[in-house]
């Protein structure tokens, strides 16, 4: 069991293009959502599908990347791992937020 790590992998499609933010220190931040997608039939034999969203960040060279190559609507696999955080909106309420921090970007489809 000690070899197991906070580990992600998603392949989906973009929602929107990514926000690319270059900081004052020579970073470069992307962050954009991927759909993910699962098909099942319920009782009744009706195809459902759930949709889920996952907020992802990329920092670096993998930011570069998707700044270059990637945009809403693409398939793309990611791989990374989980992460936590909170912050306080504009009314003083804290906020929550999970992310996945992308360490590996493959492009999918056409």
């Amino acid at each position: 069991m000690n070899t197991l790590k906070n580990k992600v992998q998603l392949i989906g499609n973009l929602g929107n293009d990514p926000e690319i933010i270059n900081l004052e220190s020579g970073k470069t931040l992307a962050k954009f959502n991927i759909a993910t997608n699962e098909s099942y039939t319920n009782a009744k034999g009706e195809k459902i599908t759930d949709t889920q969203w996952h907020n992802v960040v990329a920092w670096g060279k993998t930011a570069q990347i998707i700044e270059k190559y990637v945009t809403k609507g693409k398939e793309v696999a990611i791989e990374g791992k989980l992460t936590s955080r909170s912050y306080d909106d504009k009314d003083g309420n804290k906020r929550y937020i999970t992310e996945v921090v992308c360490s590996e970007l493959l492009l999918l489809g056409k």
